[in-house]
């Protein structure tokens, strides 16, 4: 029996990068940032693939800052260094299952951040 499963919970490094593919099918690729139990070391970073359906999620609704925990397996992508000719690879997650677990608040007041509000509406807010 072979397991590879990999459970973390950290902060987004980045806004996701997307790509979207002929067929569709989009990946979106993002780190994330695991602390250690003690403030004073420096936090475990991972590289994130994530597709489909979940990464449409992640595009949508997940920030820099992020809390997230991911479930997923550890792959190695594989590539020939242009410059120099040599076999390179990094480790990466493919994320199996996204959970945004930032408060509906934190999201809110990023949301807002980004998207002001139009001014000037000509509508008054109720008072109670």
């Amino acid at each position: 029996m072979s397991v590879n499963s990999i459970t973390l919970v950290g902060r987004a490094g980045r806004d996701p990068e997307v790509r979207y593919f002929e067929s569709g099918t989009m990946v979106a690729n993002l780190t994330l940032a695991v602390n250690r139990r003690s403030r004073e070391e420096e936090p475990d970073w991972f590289n994130l693939e994530i597709w489909g359906r979940t990464a449409q999620i992640a595009a949508d609704y997940v920030k820099k800052g992020s809390l997230l925990g991911i479930v997923g397996s550890l792959k190695l992508d594989h590539w020939k260094d242009r410059n120099s000719g040599e076999e390179r690879s990094k480790p990466v997650i493919r994320v199996d299952r996204l959970e945004l677990l930032g408060s509906r608040r934190d999201n809110g007041a990023a949301m807002a951040a980004e998207e002001p509000a139009p001014a000037g509406t000509g509508e008054e807010e109720a008072p109670f």
